[in-house]
């Protein structure tokens, strides 16, 4: 598959993400109500860590700060030494595009594109015409065991099938990392289990790091490191 800009083949080794002292505080009416505490997180290239804790905990709102997705209350996320706050929107969007790719529990493809359409999209918005980012978009559902459901629109495809597809969408950029949110959540066991194989295998193919939020025991159980948010508080075990 062809490196497209800077993917995770460009990048040095070490950490992919880091924060410090990562808070955020919600304000609830005349409240404030505070959701995460002072997260410190290293996360190497490659690694497979699974984030567990129960609903409500702060695991999501975590997965987005460090995805630059939401701006947290106090503290700093890097991405490769390269400090999220300090960068504007478009600087974020531009950073999250080349380096990060996120899955979620509902596969968020776009119903009226076909699975290869969807896929490629991320390389679109990168500005890449469609006749460049059609042959990696078409390789990337090719590694994931869809190459014969390219033309397909997601009412055509299984829920497996979707989040394959999603997942092809998260890696088709080379990222340097993935965040995902209950990818497996709304799959059935056994697709459960084909997609924790599927990510394994990327990870192993590409260097890939999974940041993997999960209520699924079994999945985060074979991750390499495991992590517990109580109380805001990032714990590891």
């Amino acid at each position: 598959m062809n490196n497209q800009g800077s993917g995770i083949r460009d990048q040095e080794s070490g950490n992919v993400i880091s924060c410090r002292d990562l808070s955020k505080t919600f304000t609830i009416g005349e409240e404030d109500v505070p959701v995460l505490k002072g997260v410190n997180l290293d996360v190497a290239r490659g690694e497979r860590l699974a984030i567990v804790g129960a609903s409500g905990s702060g695991k999501s709102t975590l997965l987005h700060l460090l995805g630059g997705l939401d701006n947290a209350s106090s503290g700093s996320v890097q991405i490769f030494g390269q400090e999220m706050q300090q960068m504007n929107e478009t600087q974020r969007g531009a950073l999250r595009n080349r380096a990060l790719g996120f899955v979620y529990q509902f596969h968020h493809l776009l119903p009226e594109f076909t699975a290869l359409e969807n896929v490629a999209m991320p390389l679109l918005i990168r500005g890449l015409k469609r006749a460049e980012a059609e042959p990696p978009a078409a390789a990337m559902l090719e590694q994931v065991g869809l190459a014969h459901r390219l033309r397909h629109h997601p009412s055509e495809l299984s829920g497996g099938e979707r989040q394959r597809v999603a997942v092809a969408r998260a890696l088709v950029t080379e990222p340097a990392c993935v965040l995902a949110d209950e990818p497996t959540g709304n799959l059935d066991r056994s697709s459960a289990q084909a997609l924790f194989e599927l990510m394994q295998q990327l990870n192993e193919k590409f260097d890939t790091s999974f940041i993997v939020v999960t209520h699924d025991h079994e999945l985060a159980g074979r991750m390499q490191r495991r992590l517990r948010l109580v109380d805001g508080v990032l714990l590891e075990g």
